[in-house]
């Protein structure tokens, strides 16, 4: 019961949805680069 790769012994882990995790990911990615991309142009425009 030593050996760490026991299920049992991972009981309190939290669950992970890999799905949404990568979903979100990209969702904060995209609107990172589009607030960027909207400074960018204002900076721009002002110019």
């Amino acid at each position: 019961m030593s050996d760490p790769k026991h299920p049992e012994l991972h009981v309190y882990e939290e669950p992970r949805n890999d799905f949404m995790d990568v979903g979100m990911g990209f969702g904060v990615f995209f609107g990172v680069l589009l607030l960027v991309a909207v400074i960018a142009t204002v900076i721009q425009v002002m110019q």
